[in-house]
This record gives C-alpha cells, sequence and structure tokens, in this order.
C-alpha cells in the first residue's frame, strides 16, 4: 500500500518530528507540507538537518491540492486554528488532528477550558486516538483527535486500573514533569535558555491547565463514573522527555497492580511494565514507547506509578503515526521501531 501523506504546520516541532519518523516509513511518502510563515521555501532552508535528506517545497493551505494529492493529513497547527483548516479537508481525506480542537466531546467543557468552537462538529466526528485503548474505532474512523501529552503519560497506566476497579477514583494525584520542547517552537520566555536553564519549575498550579478535561474524559469514561484528578505540570530543563509520577489508593498488592496493567498492554508494542526498576526520560528518548513503574506502599494503601514517554514521539508525533497505520490497516510499529537515543 502506498500512503500520500500531507503535513500542515510541518517547521514545528512535531511537524518535523513527523518528518523524522515517516522518513523510515515503508511504503509512505509525504507529498504536501504546509507553512504560513515560510510559504515558498525549501524546507531544508528553513531546517538545515532535512539537506540532502528531505526536499520539498513549503506551500500554502490549498483545500483541493490536500485532496488531489493527499490520502492523509497530519494537523500541527496551533489549538483554535487548526479547526477551521480540518474542517475544510475532512471527509475528503483521512485527518490526524494533533491539538485540542477535536479531543473533547462536550461542547460546553471545550467553551469554558478554550473558548468559543467555530466548528463544533468536529467534536462528534472525531476519534480519540489513544491507540492502545480505542484501536478498533481508530481503525474505522476519518478523523483522530491525537492526544496530548500529559494525558498520554496519564490515561495508560491508569485505565487498565480503573477498568478493573483496583485503584480509588477519588484523589488521583498526578505530578508531571515535560521537557522544554512541549512548549512548542514559538518564541517564549519561560522557555528561555537563561530562565528555563538550571531550573524547575511548576506552572498552572491548581485546576488550571487545559489538558485536565481530556485526562478526566478518559478517566472517568474508563471508570464508569465521575472522576476528578489533581494534576500539577513542571518544566524541566531537558529537550525532550516526559515523566509523570501518579499516587493513587488501592487495596490491592503491588503484585496484582502489575500484573493487571501489563496483562491489559501484552499485546501492545509500545506500552511496557517495568517488574524492578524505575523508567527515566531517557530510556525512550525518540522512541513511541511508555515505559511504567510501580510500587505499593502498604502503610498508607497508596500506590505510586511512574509513567515516561518522549512528549515529542508517543506524546505527539509517535502516536500520530501510529493512529495513521491504524486507519490504513498497517502494523503499528511501522516507522516506528527506533531503539531509544543513548546517551
Amino acid at each position: 500500500m502506498s500512503i500520500s501523506i500531507g503535513i500542515l504546520g510541518a517547521t514545528g516541532y512535531t511537524g518535523a518530528e513527523l518528518i523524522r519518523l515517516l522518513h523510515g516509513h515503508e511504503g509512505s511518502s509525504v507529498t504536501y507540507c504546509s507553512s504560513r510563515q515560510y510559504n515558498g521555501k525549501n524546507i531544508a532552508g528553513v531546517l538545515p538537518f532535512f539537506k540532502g535528506t528531505f526536499d520539498i517545497t513549503l506551500e500554502d493551505f490549498d483545500p483541493d491540492a490536500i485532496k488531489s494529492r493527499c490520502d492523509v493529513v497530519f494537523s500541527c497547527l496551533p489549538h483554535g486554528t487548526s479547526a477551521g483548516f480540518i474542517s475544510r479537508i475532512a471527509g475528503d481525506v483521512k485527518v490526524i488532528d494533533l491539538s485540542a480542537d477535536a479531543r473533547l466531546h462536550d461542547l460546553d467543557t471545550y467553551k469554558a477550558w478554550y473558548g468559543d468552537h467555530g466548528f463544533p462538529e468536529l467534536l462528534d466526528k472525531a476519534v480519540y486516538g489513544l491507540c492502545e485503548v480505542y484501536r478498533e474505532e481508530i481503525g474505522q474512523a476519518s478523523l483522530v483527535a491525537n492526544p496530548g501529552c500529559y494525558p498520554t503519560s496519564i490515561l495508560l497506566p491508569l485505565i487498565p486500573l480503573l477498568k478493573q476497579g483496583l485503584i480509588g477514583t477519588a484523589g488521583i494525584i498526578a505530578d508531571s514533569k515535560s521537557g522544554v520542547s512541549g512548549a512548542g517552537r514559538g518564541l517564549s520566555l519561560k522557555t528561555h535558555i537563561c530562565e528555563a536553564g538550571e531550573s524547575f519549575s511548576a506552572y498552572k498550579v491548581g485546576r488550571s491547565h487545559r489538558h485536565i478535561p481530556e485526562i478526566e474524559q478518559e478517566l472517568t469514561k474508563a471508570a464508569g463514573k465521575t472522576v476528578e484528578i489533581e494534576f500539577t505540570p513542571h518544566l524541566i530543563p531537558i529537550t525532550r522527555g516526559m515523566l509523570s509520577t501518579i499516587y493513587v489508593d488501592t487495596h490491592a498488592d503491588e503484585a496484582t497492580l502489575k500484573a493487571c496493567v501489563s496483562s491489559y498492554y501484552k499485546d501492545a508494542r509500545f506500552v511496557h511494565v517495568l517488574e524492578e526498576d524505575f523508567p527515566s526520560t531517557k530510556d525512550v528518548r525518540g522512541t513511541n514507547n511508555c515505559l511504567i513503574g510501580l510500587a505499593k506502599n502498604d502503610r498508607t494503601n497508596r500506590a505510586v506509578i511512574v509513567s515516561v514517554i518522549d512528549n515529542l514521539t508517543k506524546g505527539a508525533s509517535g502516536q500520530a503515526v501510529q493512529s495513521m497505520n491504524i486507519m490504513f490497516g498497517l502494523p503499528e510499529s511501522r516507522g516506528l521501531d527506533s531503539l531509544p537515543l543513548f546517551p
């Protein structure tokens, strides 16, 4: 099968990561890349590391050209912007949206966290792209809403435990740390090297981060009743990588908890539970893997779960390619079989 691929917003971090992954994707080719800022330029003139490897001229958004030249389109455009573009091509080509514009199912919830939605019909059409959980739905979808990076790191270990009723639905705490690439390629004081280097800071403390409703939407669905969490994100001075430390109440023993998560993902290529050790961000750098460690404190009846992903790969572009593979009936690991970068 030959797949022609378009990328909207190809010069950002997630767009460039998509190109890196798709370069090794057998049977596919990137035939269309857009960039409003660099329209008309060769991508290697904007991102020199593509010189001699990937050669394409960046174009303006053209729905007719996309429909005639692409089988699937990845949208790497910002929240609030992506919906207006994908609404003009969805239904004619398959679309995988890496923004938050189609992740939430409830319009009122979207409005409360993001403001008005110009294309609310997308919320009903989109399938949430957490591949290991919604594999069958993704296989039938024409529009996939790629999950956020923080939600991916939190949902993957918690969903099996909630489905089996092994952990409490109240009092869940997620303490997450992300590399600075999670903020995107745009200039920002908080990600300036003088501000972020040799520092470690919390942000969006309290119930204020926009990933909270996405996380609670999926945890509630898994538990069958309302789940609310305490979520605090942190910025750490690394380029890429994400580690979530999650605290849950449970009366199950450690072996039962590990067995539950391991069994749920027994056929999953990219999600693995460690028997003894706890994972580090370097263990997944540049891969589509999620590694999970777990320990039970029998004195407090609380379990501590540590989950790591690469925020640009499993947390964004890698999971998007995984969804594309499922949508076209391909092996999930195609183009995603890279080993971690070490050291």
